[in-house]
């Protein structure tokens, strides 16, 4: 992995840096980052705050629940970052938004007994019922 890893949304008009190598990254299977992706799974990568900067415009911000906000582009809604308040020295960076996704690859699975029971994947790495070491959780 080279750093800094860079970042953008959709439309390109959000783009953020991390400067520093992620914590961990997983595959969040929680009902809430399903709903927020529109996907069956979230890859995301878990960083220190003081690793992460918004290049020139930052996101909009949307409270998801009484302990979380998420991050997005305002103008093609593509979700960037999850911030959890019990963790304010993280967050979590979606890894398909990053400018080279193939950097960084997911070494665990996080919220498994929210899975969908339809939606596998296949692979050895540890899963975890809940939140996984070192990830905010959904």
């Amino acid at each position: 992995m080279k750093l800094p890893l860079e970042g953008r949304c959709l439309c390109g008009r959000v783009r953020y840096r991390i400067s520093a190598a992620p914590r961990s990254a997983d595959y969040c299977h929680c009902r809430t980052c399903r709903r927020a992706a529109g996907a069956p799974v979230v890859a995301r990568l878990t960083v220190a705050n003081a690793a992460f900067a918004w290049i020139e415009v930052g996101p909009a911000v949307y409270r998801s629940s009484v302990r979380a906000e998420r991050l997005f582009c305002p103008i093609c809604g593509s979700q960037l970052v999850f911030r959890a308040q019990a963790e304010p020295e993280t967050l979590d960076v979606t890894l398909a938004t990053l400018d080279d996704p193939p950097a960084i690859a997911p070494d665990h699975h996080s919220w498994t007994a929210s899975r969908i029971a339809w939606f596998e994947i296949k692979d050895d790495l540890p899963r975890y019922p809940e939140r996984g070491p070192a990830s905010s959780g959904g």
